[in-house]
């Protein structure tokens, strides 16, 4: 007869990655937010993506075979577009991958692209289950789904869980877009920043939130108070995107961002990345909008709606926000020894859009994450790179 399963109360203690968990009637829901920066933006764009976990993680100690884990998955569909792929679950057994899965039921938010609208409807308690584990003591971890928001209800066992100790390595805190977030990742343990992660052996907190990396000061404020050995910006394309802010105003945006983060970390290497290549936005201003013809066609797709003409009265490009990102750092640095900048185009450039175009004209496909994420590990965590020495 196979063994019961036993439930474990999920506790802070057995989550990674989130930076606060909220008691919900669906159940425990990770933030990559705290409340009060929650509280100072209404934005529908930052709620969501702030409250899907990429990144985040349960990790625990067990000899158990089996584990089951309860959530209410929230998942997006798009009237008009192709069903988006199911979120997936990440199994790692003592680092190493040991299965996937995705999570029934949950809550579904259709959206209406051409006029914003949104309307959730309820759905039941879904589970995901990994059998067949060694029976030996080991560390399991859960990575969930960096696409849907993702309430945790239960974790069942067929053996007593414990939380795991500390891991020792160095805590990566990284910010940036939808590309950090994980936009096309083919699941939550390939996403670039998690890939990057795993290859210098360090413990990452994703702050990469879709379409709302845009300098915003209660996002700063967070980096500042959050214990962090390394800590890296990917930041432009939504500022582009958004066609948040003129030329005039990234300076001191930037400035006034960084001032923030070394208010509490003063002597943590702060790595500074512009954007990777986007053809469409290198010269031509957004605001990015959705290409309805390609739309027509069942397919997810955006252009840039900005004229280059308007690059005169200061309307961002990618490469206006890479050259003034180049220009700041070089400037701090001569007081910062710990600050430095990568060019995004490092990490996908011309010849990888040849060979790894976008599929929707913005987002990196799985396979562009994995080179991201490679190319990202042996700049920065190189012997002579800015994340090779200690942290704090």
């Amino acid at each position: 007869m196979p063994s019961a399963l036993v439930t474990t109360p999920i506790t802070p203690d057995l989550v990674r990655g989130a930076l606060e968990l909220e008691e919900t009637p669906d159940g425990l829901l990770p933030h990559r937010l705290p409340a009060w920066a929650r509280a100072q933006c209404s934005d529908g764009q930052l709620a969501m993506a702030e409250s899907q976990p990429s990144g985040v993680r349960l990790v625990f100690r067990t000899r158990a075979t089996v584990v089951e884990l309860e959530t209410v998955p929230t998942k997006r569909v798009y009237v008009g577009a192709p069903p988006r792929p199911e979120g997936l679950y990440d199994l790692l057994v003592d680092g190493r991958p040991a299965g996937q899965a995705s999570a029934t039921g949950g809550n579904t938010v259709t959206i209406d692209m051409s006029t914003g609208q949104a309307e959730m409807s309820s759905g039941p308690v879904g589970a995901v289950r990994f059998e067949g584990l060694p029976g030996t003591r080991k560390t399991v971890e859960i990575w969930l789904p960096y696409n849907e928001i993702t309430a945790l209800v239960a974790l069942r066992t067929d053996a007593p869980v414990e939380p795991a100790p500390a891991s020792g390595r160095r805590i990566w805190l990284h910010h940036g877009s939808s590309i950090s977030h994980g936009s096309d990742a083919a699941s939550p343990t390939t996403v670039w920043p998690a890939l990057a992660a795993a290859a210098g052996d360090v413990d990452l907190v994703n702050l990469g939130f879709g379409g709302s990396a845009l300098l915003d000061p209660f996002v700063a404020r967070t980096i500042r108070d959050t214990p962090a050995d390394l800590i890296s910006l990917k930041i432009g394309i939504n500022l582009v995107n958004t066609d948040l802010m003129r030329l005039r105003a990234l300076g001191p945006a930037v400035h006034g961002f960084l001032d923030t983060i070394r208010d509490g970390h003063p002597d943590t290497p702060l790595l500074v990345v512009s954007p990777i290549l986007c053809p469409m936005h290198e010269d031509t201003p957004g605001p990015t909008a959705f290409d309805f013809s390609r739309l027509a066609e069942g397919k997810l797709a955006f252009t840039a709606s900005g004229d280059p003409e308007e690059r005169a009265e200061g309307k961002l490009t990618l490469n206006a926000v890479r050259e003034e990102l180049k220009q700041i750092v070089a400037a701090r640095a001569k007081e910062d020894p710990n600050l430095s900048y990568l060019d995004g185009r490092a990490l996908y450039g011309e010849q990888d859009h040849a060979e790894l175009p976008l599929p929707d004209g913005l987002h990196p496909d799985a396979a562009a994450h994995r080179l991201i994420g490679k190319r990202f590990a042996a700049h920065a965590f190189a012997a002579d790179g800015p994340f090779a020495g200690a942290g704090d």
